[in-house]
């Protein structure tokens, strides 16, 4: 188990637990000079980034029923299984 620490200058601290599995990958996808805050700050913009070009993607089409449909299929099996 791994424990991150970040500082900042305006902010608090923080720390995050993370298991070993988790630290080896964002050590993978870490550059050399990057700190784990700036890891995670370019994580989540490119995430940002990735759902922004999806959106709208399902317009003029009926994917959100269907997926409103399958989301509610599904709820109904994990509530009905005792």
């Amino acid at each position: 188990m791994y424990l991150y620490t970040s500082s900042y200058t305006k902010y608090m601290s923080k720390s995050i637990r993370v298991t070993d599995q988790t630290h080896a990958a964002l050590e993978a996808l870490k550059g050399e000079d990057e700190t784990y805050d700036e890891l995670l700050s370019r994580l989540i913009g490119d995430r940002r980034d990735a759902v922004g070009k999806g959106a709208g993607l399902w317009e003029g089409t009926d994917a959100p029923k269907k997926a409103r449909e399958a989301r509610i299929e599904m709820k109904r099996g994990v509530c009905n299984e005792k």
